[in-house]
Parts: structure tokens; C-alpha cells; sequence
């Protein structure tokens, strides 16, 4: 008994540590979000800016899925049945976690005719964890450097859309880039057996 009473400061003090890390890595996401809501560098990249938060809706993967089905290969049909089952995988991952997290959106502020979003939770960003998982299988399935390119850097925009949006934080967005790349990089050996 005596160890546990010991061991008890220290705990507490790890605790109390750990405690202001976390206060101020949500701090810096706070003000971040800020200051790339109100920049106005980013304010002259409004309206394409808010074409990528539409993008991010996934009506460009669905297109060049389609597109992959109407005109392409027999190795381009499965590499969209690839990219469906990722898709899959990365929606109901990320709203589980949603669902887990629970962690309130930034205040919402309406810009123009864009609307607010379909669930409340921030954690983890649902756009750009599609965007960066279709971005890795890109990188993967079709590795031509201007295919890369362009996907990575509407990926990126993507993400930077959300948060100058006020529809998540820098955190949210992150978290999302993160786990899309993971789950796109453990799903791909996988389902490549399943569809074969």
C-alpha cells in the first residue's frame, strides 16, 4: 500500500501535465481556426475554396468512378470497385468515430449558399479523409506524377476548405487526412485479394 501512496504525487503530477498539453493543443487549434477563417489571403480564394468543400462531397470520385466503369480497362473496373470499398470502409470509420468523439463543430458561420453540415460532431474530418484516401489510392493505382499532383493538392485544398469554413477545426482535418491515408494504405493489399 505504501507504493501506491508513493506513486500517488507522481501520478498526479503527470496528470496535471498532460492535462495542460491538452489545453494547449486545443487552444492552438482554436486560433488557428481563426486565423485561417479570417485571412485574407484565403478570403481572395473564396469561391474555390468553396468549390472544394463541394468536391470534398464525393460527387468527383463518384464521376471519375464512373468514368473508370464507362470507358476503362478491365484493370480500371476494379480499381473502382477498390475505390468503392474504400469508401465504404472510410464513411463508416470516420462516423464511428464521430459518434465516439462527440466533439462540437466550430460556431458555424453561413457564407453565401453553402449550408451547414449533416451531423454535429467535428471528429474526424469526413471530407478530407475521403480526399486523402482517394488521393493514396491514386498514388497507388495510377502513380503518374501529375495524377498525384492534382490529387494531393485537391486533397489539400479540401481539408483547408473545411476549416476556412468554420465546418471544422485544423485538428478535425488532420486527424481526417491521417486516418484516410491509413485506412486507404491497409484496406488496398486486402481488397486487391478480395476483388482480385
Amino acid at each position: 500500500m505504501r507504493g501506491v501512496d508513493a506513486l500517488r504525487p507522481r501520478l498526479v503530477r503527470v496528470l496535471a501535465h498532460l492535462d495542460r498539453a491538452v489545453e494547449r493543443v486545443l487552444l492552438w487549434d482554436e486560433e488557428t481556426l481563426d486565423r485561417v477563417s479570417t485571412s485574407r489571403v484565403l478570403r481572395a480564394l473564396h469561391l474555390p475554396l468553396l468549390v472544394a468543400t463541394y468536391v470534398g462531397y464525393g460527387y468527383v470520385w463518384a464521376a471519375l468512378a464512373l468514368a473508370l466503369i464507362v470507358f476503362g480497362t478491365p484493370t480500371d473496373h476494379r480499381n473502382a470497385l477498390l475505390g468503392l470499398g474504400v469508401t465504404v470502409v472510410v464513411v463508416l470509420v470516420c462516423q464511428g468515430i464521430k459518434a465516439l468523439t462527440a466533439r462540437p463543430r466550430p460556431t458555424f458561420v453561413r457564407r453565401g449558399f453553402h449550408h451547414q453540415f449533416l451531423t454535429t460532431s467535428s471528429f474526424p474530418s469526413n471530407h478530407t479523409a475521403m480526399a486523402f484516401a482517394m488521393a493514396y489510392l491514386v498514388l497507388r493505382l495510377y502513380p503518374a506524377w501529375y495524377n498525384v499532383l492534382l490529387l494531393y493538392l485537391l486533397a489539400v485544398f479540401i481539408g483547408l476548405s473545411r476549416v476556412y469554413l468554420r465546418e471544422h477545426y485544423p485538428l478535425d482535418v488532420l486527424g481526417g487526412a491521417a486516418l484516410g491515408t491509413y485506412l486507404a494504405h491497409g484496406l488496398l493489399p486486402w481488397l486487391s485479394q478480395c476483388v482480385g
